[in-house]
């Protein structure tokens, strides 16, 4: 019988090279449930910017006043910074499945609620006011609900993908919503924005059910010995302690790279990100332009989110660097922006400031969504709702300041400096502070001992 020759691990490893990384921003599509998450996300964002084209003008028409319109919007915004810890531990300890169904139901029946309340005259500015915190509130569970649940129907190398093709669906669900307002309140009225919204929740409610994680996509389960298999089972079933916010706070502030993540997103924030308040008053200011050459610069900014979106798709692992590099990016964009002379070289700038924001909201997405254990995540991504909406409560008063004492392109200028310095400075901390010499025989962080460097 002849001898038949093993290949040895050599000629295995060079007759059989390893796949490359599939890097296609659409590879998450190929998972079913997350094509019918995608269908449904679509829909739902519809809906909600059909609302949202005609809700402020509502607001403005019921209470005659600028001032308490901007409130209304705070007060949907402020259960985020209030309750963002409490909505992720509420997450982390039911179904994300049963929970984001459940919200999206009830999101859909404040919405017709409304509808019929503005169909019969009855919608006055308490009740307004009311509706607008009932809805904070369910989104301070729904938003990492949904999160969690649209990327556990991939596999962790294809969240990147699963974000920035949410990214791209918001954008159509924009341009699509924006049309349909316009179409259905000339038709039916303004309250058929509403229902429009509320039914488009309603559907993705009805969808859930029906999705199924992908292969790879949940987190391994331990492997405990037969004998402490009862005691382990009893321990998961156990409620989880009172203190379980704490925990998820706790572990977002232990966690390096996610302190890194919040602070860059306020500076940003704080100093320039903002781009709907700054780039208006420049283009209308300085640059003596009109609504319709801001509606040009918004065109560009809309364009650049979707090239990014599709660029942010293609990541895979993405790291807390490449936020920092987009950051500096778009700030020194920024001080070009403030220092253009004319309308169309500032068209020219915010293609590219829009696509490096982006694709750095991208990579922050994927590090948040994945970077902690998976029974922490919700509590996670409370914790950074509360950061993420204080941040941007604080902005638009921050920036208008600075623009009042600075002037516009001063403060643009001054902002994206202000910005690419702050990164650079915790660039090098931190690459001091991994390259100070570890003492004989210590354990270095990754737990083997690590020998102090030849001089």
């Amino acid at each position: 019988m002849p001898s038949t020759r093993l290949p040895s691990t050599a000629e295995s490893s060079t007759a059989a090279p390893a796949p490359r990384p599939d890097r296609s921003p659409w590879r998450s599509l190929r998972h079913r449930g997350m094509r019918w998450w995608t269908a449904a996300n679509f829909v739902s964002n519809v809906g909600t910017w059909t609302q949202l084209t005609v809700q402020n003008l509502l607001v403005l028409q019921i209470t005659g006043s600028a001032a308490v319109t901007g409130l209304s919007v705070s007060l949907q915004a402020a259960p985020g910074l209030l309750l963002g810890l409490a909505g992720g531990s509420l997450v982390d300890r039911w179904s994300h499945k049963a929970t984001a169904a459940v919200c999206q139901a009830l999101l859909g029946a404040v919405a017709l609620v409304t509808c019929l309340l503005v169909a019969f005259d009855r919608l006055d500015l308490p009740v307004l006011m009311g509706l607008a915190v009932v809805t904070g509130v369910i989104a301070t569970v729904d938003g990492p609900a949904c999160s969690l649940l649209g990327n556990g129907l991939v596999p962790p190398q294809d969240v990147p993908s699963a974000i920035g093709v949410g990214s791209l669906v918001h954008s159509a669900g924009r341009l699509v919503g924006a049309a349909l307002a316009g179409v259905t309140v000339a038709a039916f009225g303004t309250a058929a924005a509403y229902a429009v919204n509320g039914l488009s929740f309603l559907v993705v409610a009805a969808v859930i059910p029906f999705l199924r994680p992908a292969p790879g996509s949940e987190p391994p389960l331990p492997q405990v010995p037969a004998r402490k298999a009862s005691a382990a089972k009893a321990a998961a079933a156990a409620p989880e302690p009172a203190g379980g916010m704490r925990a998820g706070l706790v572990h977002f502030m232990g966690r390096p790279r996610l302190v890194a993540l919040a602070v860059l997103n306020g500076i940003s924030a704080l100093f320039g990100r903002n781009y709907s308040l700054t780039l208006v008053v420049l283009v209308t200011g300085p640059l003596a332009g009109d609504a319709a050459s801001f509606s040009g610069v918004s065109t560009m900014l809309a364009a650049g989110g979707i090239v990014g979106a599709v660029l942010g798709a293609r990541l895979r692992r993405p790291r807390v660097s490449l936020v920092a590099v987009l950051t500096v990016a778009g700030a020194l964009l920024q001080v070009l922006a403030g220092l253009t002379p004319s309308l169309a070289l500032l068209l020219v700038l915010v293609l590219p400031m829009a696509v490096a924001e982006s694709v750095g909201d991208t990579a922050q997405s994927t590090l948040l969504q994945t970077d902690p254990p998976a029974r922490l995540r919700g509590r996670v991504l409370g914790a950074w709702s509360t950061v993420r909406t204080g941040w941007g409560l604080a902005a638009p008063p921050t920036l208008g300041l600075l623009m009042e004492l600075l002037g516009v392109r001063a403060a643009l200028v001054v902002g994206g400096l202000v910005i690419a310095l702050a990164v650079g400075a915790g660039a090098l901390t931190h690459r001091r502070r991994t390259l100070r010499p570890t003492p004989l025989g210590a354990v270095a962080p990754s737990g083997t001992p690590e020998l102090v460097p030849a001089a």
